[in-house]
């Protein structure tokens, strides 16, 4: 069996983006005239006071300097703290469709495909704007692929979860050439009026594709040598928004609807799983942590990046083993750990080892050992 390779990757972000200073402004004042308008309630301990924000605690917090968002109008607008995205009808392409399409486009020219060699589409990310059709199967029409297409929901996780499902489909022979792609467009999903969650997120997309190494002639290949996934349940990080809430009679668009997370809970529970499930999967590669060149590693928080390296090395790690991309993009949901990889690829060389990891909601890890086969 030909062995199966990652020969292109595709990342597509928006022409907008928000600095710390301006969500900081539009949060403070959001919250001056919160405070203003429940002064009563919040003096008989009804209503909680919203604390200001600063840059310093977002930046000291996750290393973030700023985000790129699908559409800004609206964020900012102290009276309306959400994108204002505009409608677009049926037989549009969906928003989420076209920065699916832009990113895929760049993987495709990246691993040398055209759409008459993809055979299996998959979009995989945090959230979908929709239940069906699937944007996958809307990403392969507007492609001109034939095939088939489905999306997949797995949190931070999405992504190398879906690149396990497409290295499984190569291997088994069932698909020649696999296109997964993350259009993360996160921010519909964000509280911007909490404090401790505004400023997390942004919109990104990204696309990888995976085919045998017998057919890729891209000029950067990795041929995946193992796959390893782990989810354990936990409501530490949690999105209630759904249907059910049609039938229940609850308000679709309240706070626990939204993202929300214990933050500290999250990083207390998640370093020291990922750190060790990572160390035991290059361990059953027949490898030693030492021989991994680069680690990819989800972008979620720049502290819990650093403490997971400093576990697996037991140093700190120089910028270019484990590249943060955080202060530009801020967290991307599943897409992070696959802009890293597209970031900082090229420059290694053949029979170097990388580690692309992510990890999430769920709690769910997922990850892939790699070896660069062309440069």
């Amino acid at each position: 069996m030909s062995a199966v390779v990652i020969s292109g990757s595709g990342l597509w972000k928006p022409a907008e983006y928000v600095t710390n200073e301006e969500l900081v402004a539009a949060y403070n004042a959001y919250a001056l005239q919160y405070n203003e308008r429940h002064a009563d309630a919040i003096a008989r301990g009804e209503v909680q006071e919203k604390p200001q924000s600063s840059t310093e605690f977002i930046e000291k917090a996750s290393g973030i300097k700023q985000r790129y968002t699908y559409c800004k109008d609206g964020i900012l607008d102290v009276q309306r703290m959400r994108p204002n995205l505009p409608v677009r009808a049926d037989d549009e392409l969906s928003h989420q469709a076209e920065m699916a399409v832009l990113a895929a486009r760049q993987a495709l020219q990246a691993a040398g495909k055209t759409a008459a060699d993809v055979d299996m589409v998959v979009v995989s990310c945090a959230y979908t704007q929709r239940a069906y059709p699937a944007i996958a199967i809307e990403v392969q029409q507007a492609l001109g692929i034939e095939g088939f297409g489905f999306d997949m929901l797995v949190a931070c996780s999405a992504a190398t979860f879906a690149l396990h499902r497409a290295y499984d489909a190569v291997a088994a022979g069932s698909s020649a050439c696999v296109l997964v792609i993350n259009p993360e467009l996160t921010t519909p999903q964000v509280n911007f009026t909490d404090r401790d969650g505004h400023f997390i997120f942004g919109d990104v997309s990204t696309a990888v594709i995976l085919e045998r190494a017998d057919t890729c002639t891209s000029d950067h290949s990795y041929e995946i040598l193992s796959t390893q996934a782990l989810t354990q349940y936990s409501n530490n990080i949690r999105s209630n928004f759904g249907y059910l809430s049609y039938a229940d009679d609850s308000d679709p668009f309240a706070e626990d609807k939204l993202f929300h997370q214990n933050g500290r809970k999250v990083f207390k529970e998640v370093c020291p799983m990922a750190a060790q499930h990572l160390t035991g999967q290059v361990e059953k590669a027949g490898l030693a942590v030492a021989d991994v060149k680069r680690w990819w590693l989800h972008q979620a928080n720049i502290n819990m990046n650093e403490l997971i390296a400093r576990r697996l090395l037991g140093r700190d790690p120089a910028p270019n083993e484990a590249p943060i991309v955080l202060d530009e993009y801020a967290n991307t949901a599943s897409a992070g750990s696959i802009i890293a990889f597209n970031l900082y690829h090229e420059d290694l060389e053949a029979g170097d080892i990388g580690v692309i990891c992510s990890f999430g909601a769920g709690y769910s890890i997922g990850s892939l050992v790699v070896r660069k086969t062309a440069s």
